[in-house]
């Protein structure tokens, strides 16, 4: 029987890749599960296996516990500890029998089994769990740390419209119906490569989740066919991908003597070939990256040229005018175009012809014209002029600094005095008419140059009748929250600083 244990070890350790130790554990739980199955009673049994000569004792044992069911200590409290003579032993009766015993030590009597088919079958199904258990544990261990990475397989079969890969070392990944390339013929057998997206453990073992679709794959097939990117001469920006159709990906030089677009595409289209054919036919567009927002965006705009284009940064938004004979390949088929060429750059794209960009640029000129007339009070020829010289708001004109409003031409000292003074004019009528509509008065300096305050807070603080330092002192830090919303900390911050004044007085 010695011999037959170590023999099954050596097997299955050599089959499944599993530590010898691993599986001797493994047995030996199955031998005391099957030992315990020939009781009736719930008995606790250990079985030990010698890792030299396979020889195996085994022994029921009870666990030495307090005399008193209080002082045993309870992890789940759901399920308190209850006194079972079949595999406890109270503290005075051990000692009686062995002095040097001590609490949570086991009691031990040796056993003689013999295993039935029954006893048997309930060792293989133990062992078969716990070798299960080993090759998960080993398969996260080997692919937690390259989530992120490329990795290799072959088609093992397909499931449910879903693709299971080999990956090799008894580690199976899965491709998902949603990450697999649309109309991609994969047949059993099949060299896949995809991207490791997660590592999941699962009862039925780890599940490696790759995709076939991410932009990061695209990124990855780049750096293993331009030599320059893995070097760090060339970095890639960023990718954008309709799977299986049509791909962008940005590429900057950090060596001024190469050229990042030729360098991608290879000898001949080499390089991006290889990865289009990874990509089962891909087509793939190289895009060089420009720090200038607009430039990158008429890069990615690309086989398309932009004739103009207008940037609003605060809504990260740009118009952008093409040839009217050009507007279908720039916007592309089902939008495929200008949707990659947002994904890639990050900014909001509006495509359009010339005459429908040049309309609207008039309709907004115009509106312009229209509020600085009516602010300013000026006629249409010096709210023209403004908008002329790229003034688009009041707010401009009264805080831009003087000199550009004293170079346009048309402008004397006069008339850019009376400009600046009536747009700030118009811009403190605001605020008041805002602090009106709130319904409150105006805060005190002192209370808006508090520590830790700011000037929407100041404005609701007095909407509600707190002006000034001493008026937010008063205040209870539960009521300053629930007058403005502000987390019970910052509003015990605000509070104690309006509160030092007072300190610094009891000093003085």
């Amino acid at each position: 029987m010695s011999k037959e244990i170590l023999a099954v070890v050596d097997s299955v350790s050599n089959e499944k890749g599993v530590d010898a130790g691993i599986v001797l554990e493994a047995i030996e739980l199955a031998l005391a599960s099957a030992t315990k199955r020939r009781h009736v009673a719930d008995i606790d049994v250990e079985v030990s296996i010698d890792r030299e000569t396979g020889e195996y004792t085994t022994h029921r044992r009870w666990q030495v516990v307090p005399d008193d069911d209080e002082d045993v200590p309870v992890e789940d409290e759901e399920e308190p500890f209850e006194f079972d003579p079949e595999r406890h032993a109270r503290l005075s009766q051990a000692t009686g029998d062995n002095p040097e015993i001590s609490l949570g030590d086991y009691i031990r009597e040796p056993m003689a089994v013999s295993f039935g088919r029954i006893a048997a079958q309930t060792a293989k199904q133990v062992i078969v769990q716990k070798v299960r258990e080993a090759e998960r544990a080993q398969i996260v261990e080997a692919y937690q740390d390259r989530v992120g990475e490329l990795v290799t397989g072959f088609v093992k079969r397909l499931d449910r419209g879903n693709i299971i890969l080999d990956l090799g070392g008894n580690a199976d990944a899965m491709v998902t119906r949603d990450e697999l390339i649309p109309k991609e013929a994969l047949r059993p057998g099949d060299r896949v490569r995809g991207y490791l997206q997660a590592v999941v453990p699962e009862s039925r073992g780890p599940q490696l989740q790759v995709s076939r679709t991410s932009p990061e794959l695209l990124k990855e097939l780049f750096r293993i066919e331009v030599p320059e990117i893995g070097e760090g001469l060339i970095e890639i920006m960023g990718a954008a991908r309709d799977a299986g159709l049509r791909a962008k990906i940005g590429v900057r030089s950090l060596d001024p003597r190469i050229d990042p677009v030729g360098a991608c595409v290879g000898m001949r289209g080499s390089r991006v070939q290889a990865v289009s054919n990874e990509l089962a036919g891909e087509r793939v567009d190289i895009i060089s990256w420009d720090e200038n927002p607009a430039q990158y965006v008429i890069n990615a705009m690309s086989p398309a040229d932009v004739v103009s284009i207008v940037m609003d940064e605060e809504a990260r938004s740009m118009d952008i005018a093409v040839d009217e004979s050009q507007l279908a390949q720039a916007i592309g088929r089902g939008g495929q175009n200008v949707r990659l060429a947002m994904q890639l750059t990050g900014w909001s794209l509006n495509v359009m012809t010339e005459a429908e960009a040049e309309e609207k640029n008039e309709a907004a000129a115009e509106q312009m014209v229209r509020g600085f007339k009516e602010a300013l009070e000026v006629d249409e020829e010096i709210a023209t002029i403004l908008v002329q010289e790229g003034f688009t708001g009041v707010d401009e004109v009264a805080y831009v600094p003087i000199e550009e409003l004293q170079q346009i031409e048309e402008f004397d000292e006069e008339l850019v005095d009376a400009l600046r003074a009536r747009a700030r004019d118009v811009l403190v009528t605001q605020e008041i008419a805002r602090e009106e509509e709130l319904g409150g008065g105006v805060p005190d300096q002192d209370l808006v140059e508090l520590e830790g305050m700011d000037g929407d807070l100041a404005r609701r603080l007095a909407t509600q009748g707190v002006i000034s330092r001493d008026d937010l002192a008063d205040l209870a830090t539960d009521e300053l929250v629930e007058m403005t919303g502000v987390d019970a900390e910052r509003a015990g911050e605000l509070i104690m600083a309006a509160r030092a004044a007072w300190f610094e007085d009891d000093v003085a």
